[in-house]
Order: C-alpha cells, then structure tokens, then sequence
C-alpha cells in the first residue's frame, strides 16, 4: 500500500505541474549513508554519491563517495573514503571537487584518489559547488553566506558575500554568471559577472540543488522533499512533493539525453531517478 500510495502521489502532483511532470523511473536499494549529492559523469557514464555517512558538520572521516550506473546499480559503494562530510560536487576534466566541511577535496577519478585537499579561510558548512566551461570551481558556505572559488587549480578566495543571503546552498554556473539558491528564504538569485545579485525565482526553504534543462529552463529541489520547475521568466512550478514520504531531495543532478533527473534521498539512503517532461 506504500509504494501504491507514493506513486498516486507522484502522479497527483505531476498532473497540477502546468505540463511539466516527473514520473518514477527507478530507486535503489537503502544501500547508501546519508546520500547528499549525485553527479552525473557524461563521460564516463557513471553516476557520483556523496555519503555523509555521520553528522552533516563532523570532521570524523567516515565519508565516501561512490558509484552509480545510470541504470541504478551500485557499482562501487565505498569508490573513495577518508572524507568528513562530503556534499556538493563537480567535475574539471578528471578531477571531482567535494565539498567537505571546511575544506575542498580533490579526487583524481582515473585512480581514485585524494590527491588534494584545500582548506578554505574561515569556512563553516561548505555544501554545493559548481564548475564552469572555463574550468573555474565555485564553492558555496551556507555557514557564512559567502560564495568561494578556484580558479584553475589555484588556491581557494572568496568570490562573493551579501548579508542578503540567509544560507546559500545551490549553485549552478552560467555563461552570464551564477544561478544561486538560498536554503535559508527559498529565493533564487541571478549573480551576475560583475557581481550584482538579483531576485529570479522563489522555489521554497530549504532550496539546494540546481540543474539547467534546455536552453533557459531549470529544475530546483529542496531538501524537505521538494522539486520544481522554474522557467524563463523565473516563475516556478512544484513537480514533486514527497514529504509526507519523509523522502528527501537533496543535491541533484540531470541527464540532458535521456531528460532523467537523479535525487539523493538522504536520509532515505537511496537515489531516485525521474524522467522529466511533459
């Protein structure tokens, strides 16, 4: 009668979308420990997970990071451990950036390995990162509203502050800018390259991870249990609602070929896949 009831559910809300819906593809098993973040790898074709694993702010070193096929088979649970808490994530050729806690950890995928790891000055809850074409790194600290980056494989300085955000989570990198999500209002900022910030959306507290889908339409979870679509115009739509479920959505990420979005459920310790369209 659960998974009935969760699936009448998802198609309820699906259907008051305006045309834009989300439709169950997949689950893993409970396999996962406080999945927070998945990155879609679209050259290797492979899926990244963030564990937790401890306490969301704990320097305990029980984090790791595994791997996922686009199908939902668990390739390699525990890929790379010996990290704290990672979250957000993001790819520059064959390094992965994690945000872990106060520092940034830096994975070579063809081995596996940490190979590095920047400590950021003055960094409290480092959560989402972003990468742009140029192969810059951008770090967001919902700990002090302060947005960090590295610029090709450089050290890490502050990029942007502004008592205006509450508790920045989500980044996404755009060709005029950053597209930025505050956990702490629900609003969604445009920033742009010379560094002005604007109003764009509100999706809902809580507000963490942001994908582009198309030429100017994103999707935007929050980590209660929520994801919407929000268009051009930044006007907003909820798709997906799965609170009641205690299912939460975390960072998440889009396969642009098969339009399937993947979401960590943390503390629900899978990943879901949705197919999204109308």
């Amino acid at each position: 009668m659960k998974t009935l009831f969760f699936t009448l559910s998802v198609v309820l809300i699906s259907s008051l979308s305006f045309g834009q819906k989300l439709s169950l593809k997949w689950k893993t098993d409970t396999v996962f420990q406080v999945p927070e973040s998945v990155l879609l790898d679209t050259k290797n074709n492979i899926l990244y997970v963030a564990n937790i694993e401890g306490k969301s702010d704990g320097k305990d070193g029980q984090g790791f990071i595994s791997k996922l096929s686009l199908d939902g088979k668990v390739e390699n649970l525990r890929w790379v451990s010996g990290l704290d808490a990672p979250k957000g994530m993001g790819l520059v050729k064959n390094l992965l950036y994690v945000a872990d806690v106060t520092a940034v950890a830096v994975i070579d995928i063809t081995s596996g390995k940490i190979i590095a790891k920047h400590e950021i000055e003055g960094a409290n809850f480092l959560n989402d990162v972003t990468t742009s074409a140029g192969g810059d790194v951008y770090i967001s600290d919902s700990g002090t509203g302060r947005i960090h980056i590295i610029q090709k494989n450089g050290k890490p300085t502050l990029y942007f502050e502004s008592a205006e955000l509450k508790r920045v989570n989500g980044l996404l990198a755009l060709k005029d800018g950053l597209y930025v999500a505050d956990a702490g209002s629900g609003v969604n900022y445009k920033l742009s390259k010379d560094k002005k910030l604007s109003r764009f959306s509100e999706t809902s507290a809580g507000a963490d991870g942001i994908v582009m889908v198309g030429k100017d339409g994103y999707i935007v979870s929050s980590w209660g249990g929520e994801v919407f679509f929000v268009d051009a115009s930044g006007k907003s739509h909820k798709m997906l609602d799965t609170k009641e479920q205690k299912l939460n959505s975390a960072d998440i990420d889009f396969d642009a070929k098969t339009n399937t979005v993947f979401i960590p459920t943390f503390f629900g310790n899978s990943v879901m896949a949705y197919t999204f369209g109308k």
